[in-house]
């Protein structure tokens, strides 16, 4: 099955500068990159919370995109370089976009590097029907 990406209309710097796409279609499926804290430059906004409230932003706009919600979504993963300090306002933020059940899967990892970002979440959805 070919790669059906799904694009922006503005273009993410950091997708032209790693090479990726934001989505990818397959059948009924969308497999999301991780979405970071950035702005449209590419650069880290300032401030933890600010960071994870901007890559929520982020995947809400690749998610609509693809013509999908927070309520598509079926699996979260999501990477942490300190868990246990960053935990109460990750979880804060995920109760904003996943606010009751049913409640997608979700994977929290703890990380030592993702490239000057603290928090990144990635996502596969169902593609609801037209």
């Amino acid at each position: 099955m070919p790669r059906d990406a799904i694009h922006l209309e503005s273009r993410h710097a950091l997708y032209d500068k790693h090479g990726y796409s934001p989505a990818v279609r397959a059948g009924d499926l969308l497999f999301v990159s991780g979405q970071v804290g950035s702005g449209l430059d590419g650069e880290p906004v300032p401030g933890f919370e600010n960071q994870v409230r901007q890559a929520f932003r982020n995947l809400e706009a690749v998610l609509a995109a693809a013509g999908c919600s927070f309520d598509d979504v079926v699996d979260v993963m999501t990477f942490h370089t300190d868990p246990e300090t960053q935990f109460p306002t990750i979880m804060a933020c995920k109760a904003d976009a996943f606010p009751q059940a049913p409640f997608p899967s979700w994977t929290a990892v703890g990380v030592t590097w993702l490239a000057g970002y603290d928090f990144e979440i990635k996502v596969v959805a169902r593609i609801p029907k037209a």
